[in-house]
């Protein structure tokens, strides 16, 4: 079942002579394998699909997922924080970036753009995304066939696609699938700065290091496992190497600086129940980070393209969880990018077995996702119902109705508003009677005076963010008070991760 231990790590795809060295220093080539792998741009490559299907095959795979079911769900409420920027003017946008997540301006001017031109339908939201996701699938073969052969290429790019967690993510109006794209890139450049280190090699690899700090600074994780490669493999270049990354760390930091992190809400310490969820957060189900971490173990022998992947794989979440006991940094779904390297690793796996195994694994994974690739494309695939939540009110809403939301200063106020704003013309949407600006499309203050704006409102709806016993509980400053002195609770719905109250004047009927 098991081939030639040479055959495991293959020098790069570019070879043209015998013995060729791999971009990480080690030759592993010899006669039988440079005649085995062929010329570049052959059609076939020692009886392997040739290099255009070890790209070609999984961006095809990659596109068609991306784009199944992709405008059903509606948008959560950190997607809807994108829309915010869409819906707004050039300059109230960046004076809102400015203000506060200074470091998410990137992404979110780039959607502001991108909605200017292609439109800011929840489908065109997502759709950078989508293309994202499906040129990273085609990198990850393209970086497969380079460090070890098409086949591992082809193999590596279809475990991406076939991932629940790249679909979902694809289809996600957020940053993290191009995290996915900018780290596979850094890591293609990488291979080819340390193959070659000339400037141009070095400052394409600052330049997507920039690109990927830019899209998420936890993907400057990965940083940590390609310095431990380079000092393992390549000491000589590692002065060039730690230049290129320092020029595209140091504008990242400095928005982090003035900005903060971006993002939602991180913990600072995980327990354990953080820990054990954070496989399904990863990988979409967590049997599925099992199984990768299984074949993973099979390209273990630490020859240096497979260590470096390996690094890419293990050193960012050991570090972030080492960050995490200082400051409150740990967020799952800010090391997706490490996925790439996970499917590489199975890859490899994969393609040291006979064919018909790798086809028969690749089923089962596929057959292990699928339940998880149905239900993400669900109205409430997002883990928010809110357009569901949205058609409640508007089936429900009489004239006169006002509606509150959470603290105005927290997501759970600011999605709220912006969901209604979304979903519901303004025409159909009760009046948002504690905005402190009442014609502005999504107020962020409110008043204080709570008891005297209600004072003519006898139905109310309250929402919120989270499935919650008590619709009323945690409501900043007077509010909880007030609503639980003039109204009672006359309903309560939970779609999916949300909560709506009906409330009525308690002098009122109905």
């Amino acid at each position: 079942m098991l081939k030639d231990a040479d055959t495991i790590v293959l020098p790069r795809l570019r070879q043209a002579a015998v013995g060729a060295e791999d971009p990480w220093g080690e030759g592993h080539g010899d006669a039988g394998s440079a005649g085995r792998r062929g010329a570049p741009g052959s059609t076939a490559v020692g009886g392997h699909r040739s290099p255009v299907a070890a790209w070609l095959v999984p961006a095809l795979l990659m596109a068609a997922l991306s784009a199944s079911g992709a405008g059903v769900p509606g948008l959560g409420g950190d997607e809807l924080a994108t829309w915010r920027t869409t819906a707004a003017s050039w300059r109230e946008t960046w004076s809102t970036l400015r203000a506060g997540d200074l470091p998410a301006a990137p992404y979110h001017l780039l959607a502001r753009a991108w909605a200017e031109a292609l439109g800011a339908s929840d489908l065109a939201l997502r759709a950078p995304s989508m293309l994202a996701m499906t040129a990273a699938a085609a990198l990850v073969g393209v970086l497969g066939a380079r460090l070890f052969t098409p086949r591992v290429g082809l193999l590596a790019g279809v475990l991406l696609a076939l991932l629940p967690a790249s679909s979902r993510y694809a289809q996600e109006a957020q940053p993290y699938a191009l995290a996915v794209l900018a780290a596979v890139l850094a890591t293609l450049s990488l291979a080819r700065a340390v193959d070659r280190p000339t400037l141009w090699r070095c400052a394409a690899y600052g330049a997507s290091v920039l690109a990927l700090g830019l899209c998420h600074v936890h993907g400057l994780l990965l940083l940590a496992g390609h310095g431990w490669a380079v000092l393992a493999f390549r000491r000589a270049v590692a002065g060039r190497w730690l230049a290129a990354a320092c020029l595209g760390v140091l504008p990242v930091v400095a928005l982090a600086r003035l900005g903060g992190l971006p993002g939602p809400p991180a913990a600072r310490v995980p327990d354990l129940a953080a820990l054990a969820a954070a496989p399904r957060e990863l990988f979409g189900v967590a049997a599925l980070g099992a199984v990768l971490f299984g074949l993973a173990l099979f390209s273990l022998p630490l020859r240096s393209a497979a260590a470096v992947l390996t690094a890419w794989a293990v050193v960012p979440p050991l570090a972030l969880l080492l960050l995490a006991q200082v400051a409150p940094v740990w967020l799952p779904q800010g090391l997706l990018f490490t996925l790439p390297a996970w499917a590489t690793l199975g890859g490899v796996a994969l393609a040291r077995a006979r064919p018909g195994w790798s086809v028969a694994v690749l089923a089962a994974i596929a057959l292990v996702g699928a339940p998880a690739q149905v239900a993400l494309r669900e109205p409430d695939g997002h883990q928010q119902a809110t357009r569901q939540l949205a058609a409640i009110v508007e089936r429900g809403m009489r004239p006169g109705d006002g509606v509150v939301y959470g603290p105005a200063d927290t997501a759970d106020g600011r999605a709220g508003r912006d969901l209604l704003a979304r979903y519901l013309p303004a025409a159909r949407r009760p009046a948002d009677v504690l905005a402190r600006d009442a014609g502005g499309p999504r107020p962020a203050a409110e008043r204080a005076d709570v008891g005297d704006c209600l004072r003519d409102t006898r139905r109310l709806w309250v929402v919120r963010l989270g499935e919650r016993a008590d619709p009323l509980h945690g409501m900043a400053g007077d509010k909880e008070r007030v609503l639980r002195t003039a109204y009672r609770v006359a309903q309560v719905w939970r779609p999916t991760g949300l909560t709506l109250a009906l409330l009525v004047d308690r002098g009122a009927g109905g």
